[in-house]
């Protein structure tokens, strides 16, 4: 079992950045691929980046490709989301999983899920 925390999301102007921050509890962090999805209003959760449990390989959607970054560190159990450049239609939601195999861009293949962080942009 993992337990994740996200932190970090809040309300930021069109064109700011934020740090978000996952912290992971329970078994063998490093064990696990890693993922940021988001949710908005009204819409499915989305893929945003993944990050392999080495951390040597990083995948991002394409909306968001170019802005954000995925990144962890093993030592403290944590994986990060540093978000440039926000726009208004990145206001969501933003979730982070854990998949116990591989790194990947589709939902249902993550185990283990935080409860969210709010992020909204405004124009």
């Amino acid at each position: 079992q993992v337990q994740l925390v996200e932190s970090g999301g809040g309300l930021v102007q069109a064109g700011g950045s934020l740090r978000l921050t996952c912290a992971a509890s329970g078994r063998t962090f490093s064990n696990y691929a890693m993922g940021w999805f988001r949710q908005a209003p009204g819409k499915e959760r989305d893929f945003v980046a993944t990050i392999s449990r080495s951390g040597g390989s990083t995948n991002y959607a394409d909306s968001v490709k170019g802005r954000f970054t995925i990144s962890r560190d093993d030592a403290k159990n944590t994986v990060y989301l540093q978000m440039n450049s926000l726009k208004p239609e990145d206001t969501a939601i933003y979730y982070c999983a854990a998949n116990l195999a591989y790194s990947t861009s589709y939902l249902n293949d993550y185990d283990y899920w935080g409860q969210g962080t709010q992020v909204t942009v405004s124009s």
